[in-house]
């Protein structure tokens, strides 16, 4: 059927054409024809639609946009210049088919696609920066932005392509061509959107890099040797990456309730990751990590006293990320690990690995005298870490809620696993399946250590509702010695 036979005719009424145009493009965006029925052509609804299509991706660029992101005037125009192309095109088919109301289908079709596109992707954008969506969606969100990008064009060239009834062969090249020049295109823009982050080198203040020694040897030096004839528990915490806030967070709250509800006060040490908090706190690395476990493990009773070793950050198969730029950081390994902990003489251990994957350090950490927990399975993620939350959804479950309640490790793991099943069903997630392995050795003595850490003379965390009132409350360790019971096992690290 020839253009030259399409009439368009538009109402009488802004509001009914503005609908019709709505319409037309939803028809067109799932191949029909009927599009041609519904599109109302003319000047006042190309220029809203064109206004309303730029405030859309505007908005969804503004939204995608990091902090400290300004308005980028390149990737304005490498906007506009789709729809001035498609303007162009329906300018030739007006003048070549002889019919003038063809000027403005193609863009006002096109325009009323994208606006509907855009701010869908909005929509999707902006449950994202609040962490409303499943972990794993992220990595398919550039995929799904593309094809909608694809979508819309390739529905204009279709429903024109069966317009005029071409043969078979011709639309199947324009497709194809269609799709390598828009993917193409699309990839070579994408460092150039409408809201763009200048870029900035991280550097590291002078101040930091002489106070960063200084910083750490406080901490060693903070650490309290053990008192003879009665169980310690020495608590050390590590966050692992430092531009997100959640797990710095973490590991200062996990600190915090050790120190206050567990008597480890003076007997603590956390090693942070962050982008603010160089001059504060020691840093994270390889380095900081051995001579703090040295350092304890130089503190300690071997034979009587228990390390609560817990780690946030994210994670891979045997990898815990470890990053802190300008720094360049090796990451941490499950069998570096293992072997700083064995040269450290530490024996008794309870360790916590907060990150995805993290059931992958299972292997390589279990011994006959340690607790190993896990916030996922070796081949799941686990979830939480957004830069709106101060905990992971298992950092949250299993020190913050479960170990108030409950009086060993045991029992709140359980508690902590429904939690974070209950929470990840809610969401949507795929389960993490958090994990939990004991010694054979540990197993035995774990119910004495437990009764030293939950005694119940101190002060509940529970009725401690600030953090003047966590500062201030009063520690009163005063556990029962349970040498007797751990002298009766044989000791040994596999």
């Amino acid at each position: 059927m020839s253009l030259s036979s399409l009439k368009t005719i538009s109402l009488q009424r802004f509001s009914l054409n503005f609908a019709a145009n709505i319409i037309a493009a939803l028809w067109m965006l799932v191949g029909s024809t009927r599009a041609f029925s519904w599109v109302k052509p003319t000047f006042i609804q190309f220029a809203l639609f064109a206004l309303l299509a730029l405030g859309s991706n505007v908005l969804f660029s503004w939204l995608a946009a990091e902090n400290g992101s300004v308005f980028n005037e390149q990737g304005m125009v490498s906007y506009l210049i789709w729809p001035m192309m498609i303007l162009l095109s329906g300018i030739i088919l007006a003048r070549r088919s002889g019919n003038q109301t063809l000027v403005f289908v193609p863009v006002v079709l096109w325009l009323v696609a994208d606006t509907l596109s855009a701010l869908l992707q909005s929509m999707v954008q902006f449950l994202g920066s609040y962490g409303w969506l499943p972990d794993w969606s992220y990595s398919f969100l550039p995929i799904l932005f593309l094809v909608l990008f694809l979508w819309q064009t390739l529905a204009l060239l279709w429903v024109f392509a069966r317009r005029l009834r071409t043969p078979w062969w011709e639309r199947i090249i324009v497709l194809v061509g269609a799709v390598a020049l828009l993917t193409i295109w699309q990839r070579n823009v994408a460092d150039q959107p409408i809201f763009k982050q200048i870029p900035v080198q991280p550097v590291l203040a002078e101040a930091a890099l002489y106070e960063q020694p200084r910083l750490l040897q406080q901490a060693l030096d903070g650490i309290n040797p053990s008192v003879s004839g009665k169980t310690d528990w020495y608590f050390m915490g590590v966050a692992g990456f430092a531009d997100q806030n959640v797990f710095r967070s973490e590991i200062n709250k996990v600190r915090q309730l050790f120190d206050v509800r567990f008597g480890t006060s003076g007997n603590s040490l956390a090693l942070i990751n962050n982008t603010y908090s160089w001059l504060d706190e020691p840093i994270a690395s390889k380095t900081s990590i051995l001579r703090g476990l040295k350092k304890i493990g130089q503190q300690m009773d071997t034979d009587e006293d228990v390390l609560l070793l817990t780690l946030s950050s994210h994670g891979d198969q045997d990898i815990i990320q470890l990053a802190n730029p300008p720094l360049e950081m090796d990451n941490l390994e499950a069998a570096w690990l293992r072997e700083a902990l064995d040269a450290s003489g530490i024996r008794w251990r309870v360790i916590v690995v907060s990150a995805c994957y993290s059931g992958s350090f299972i292997d390589e950490l279990a011994s006959p005298t340690t607790v190993v927990i896990t916030a996922s399975a070796a081949d799941k993620m686990s979830f939480g870490c957004t830069n709106t939350a101060e905990m992971t959804y298992f950092g949250q479950a299993f020190f913050a809620e479960s170990l108030r309640e409950n009086t060993s490790f045991a029992a709140a793991f359980k508690d902590a696993s429904l939690r974070v099943s209950e929470r990840e069903g809610f969401m949507g997630f795929e389960p993490s399946e958090p994990q939990m392995v004991v010694g054979s050795l540990m197993e035995t003595a774990l119910p004495a250590f437990e009764q030293v850490l939950f005694d119940s003379s101190r002060p509940s965390v529970a009725n401690i509702t600030n953090a003047n009132e966590i500062s201030d409350a009063t520690i009163n360790i005063g556990a029962d010695t349970i040498s007797n019971n751990v002298s009766n096992v044989a000791v040994t690290n596999e």
